[in-house]
């Protein structure tokens, strides 16, 4: 039963995504909420990003040197590995995860709020296309701004750690960026841009359904809210795994 259940849900999704792409009525506004989307999802996640990563850079120097602290490891081993886990993992994954919680929710209970005061109804009834109209300038917004997201995260993330080795001493920041620099693998950079665009599609695209298929009041927007975040984390974590077994083998 709950098989059924769950695949029903998929197949409403996949309708719903496919019924928001498509040729929009009028360009003009379709890229200013495009734009104002932009906005408000990404630019508006800056000073959340930028906090986050200088403490989570600091805080991976910190626990890389303490567990590393070996006279048989080159002293660069924790600017490199420091570098390695923020352009692996915490610049696209950590941090999709965390934006979930922000842009997930926001746009679930927009949305929703719009199903419940009948918004939605009334742009149906005008012949309007709703899913197009206010579905895909969300995710086309959340796509297009998120790799400029990742790439603040990462500097932000190595910044922290030569903060951290400055203030208190753990390591020189002369050796903290040779390992920064050493070995570098231009593909992981890539790699977490990549990834980024896959979950910035889940997020915006499963928090839109979550909203648009809503039904009831005020309550059922903050329950739409809490399933639309818990369901983004698990499937980015999905889309993790499946994406890291086939890009790095």
């Amino acid at each position: 039963m709950v098989l059924f259940k769950s695949l029903e849900v998929f197949g409403k999704y996949c309708a719903l995504v496919w019924s928001s792409i498509g040729v929009p009525d009028k360009w003009k506004e379709f890229f200013k909420r495009y734009i104002n989307e932009m906005y408000k999802l990404g630019i508006d996640s800056i000073p959340l990003i930028l906090i986050v990563s200088i403490f989570i850079g600091s805080l991976c120097t910190i626990l890389i040197k303490i567990n590393m602290s070996n006279p048989l490891l080159p002293r660069y081993t924790v600017g490199l590995s420091t570098r390695e886990i923020i352009l692996l993992e915490f610049s696209s994954t950590i941090l999709c995860l965390i934006l979930s919680g922000k842009i997930g929710s926001n746009i679930a209970s927009e949305i929703g709020t719009m199903r419940v005061t009948e918004q939605i109804d009334a742009l149906d009834i005008m012949g309007v296309n709703s899913a197009n109209y206010l579905i895909m300038p969300k995710m086309l917004g959340m796509i297009t701004i998120m790799p400029f997201l990742v790439i603040i995260c990462m500097g932000t993330s190595l910044f922290g750690g030569y903060i951290i080795c400055v203030l208190t001493g753990i390591e020189t920041p002369d050796t903290f960026i040779y390992g920064i620099q050493s070995y570098f693998i231009e593909w992981y950079v890539w790699f977490a841009l990549i990834k980024s665009l896959f979950f910035a599609f889940i997020i915006s695209s499963i928090s839109s359904f979550y909203g648009y298929t809503v039904t009831g009041g005020s309550v059922e927007v903050g329950k739409a809210s809490t399933n639309a975040v818990v369901m983004s984390n698990i499937m980015i974590l999905v889309a993790d795994v499946i994406l890291t077994k086939l890009m790095l083998q």
